[in-house]
């Protein structure tokens, strides 16, 4: 792997973080971002500012969990690198903080299938964790369990992570799950929404695989 590859893929770190506030996922410098590397992963510093930040500021962290720079890895480097251990479809995890995600979160509550485009989940449901303290073995392991299956979760209390075979997948995954918080939160205060079956759902998870973002054939 070259230098040159590995500052691309640095450098779309940082693209990513910079694009999450104006995406409307993220709030200042609550969230994260990391891409599989070798063996460990590339991820955003801890409360380094994103217009501040360059490709040499993001941290290579090995798979053990130790790291070589100036600055510290994001105090949810664990989660990330968990995840990235336990599920090898995943290459690129995404976490942030969105109001309808983090709401939806704070009330513990599960997302249902009321709107197809919860395949792009990978199932019926978007989970909700339990609780754990930020950037614990704990909250990795819940997080793990409520991504069983599952493309992307809510975390209690906290807010949302959503994971991809690459980073423009995670960072699509994302949006599209507080774009599904955000309608659900309004169609509970229209009316009471209809749940999608799950024969519906599996219909629309199979009909995923050859929709959504995807790169060109020449990528």
């Amino acid at each position: 792997m070259s230098r040159h590859t590995e500052f691309a893929v640095r450098q779309s770190i940082v693209d990513a973080a910079r694009s999450m506030n104006g995406l409307g996922i993220n709030h200042g410098t609550s969230g994260n971002v990391s891409v599989r590397w070798g063996d460990g992963l590339l991820i955003t510093p801890s409360g380094l500012p994103y217009e501040q930040m360059s490709a040499d500021d993001v941290v290579f962290v090995a798979m053990d969990g130790s790291f070589d720079h100036p600055l510290v890895p994001s105090s949810e480097w664990r989660i990330h690198r968990d995840i990235l251990e336990r599920r090898p479809d995943v290459n690129a995890v995404v976490h942030a903080h969105p109001i309808h995600c983090t709401a939806f979160a704070m009330c513990r509550q599960d997302i249902p299938a009321v709107h197809y485009m919860i395949a792009a989940a990978g199932g019926p449901t978007i989970r909700c964790s339990g609780y754990a303290t930020f950037g614990t073995p704990e909250l990795s392991e819940l997080a793990l369990e409520a991504l069983e299956g599952r493309a992307c979760c809510l975390l209690a209390n906290h807010g949302m992570i959503a994971t991809g075979p690459g980073l423009a997948k995670a960072l699509w995954l994302a949006v599209e799950l507080e774009t599904l918080c955000r309608q659900y939160a309004v169609a509970l205060q229209v009316g009471t929404p209809h749940v999608l079956s799950d024969d519906e759902i599996a219909r629309n998870v199979e009909k995923f695989k050859s929709y959504g973002l995807r790169p060109k054939a020449s990528e």
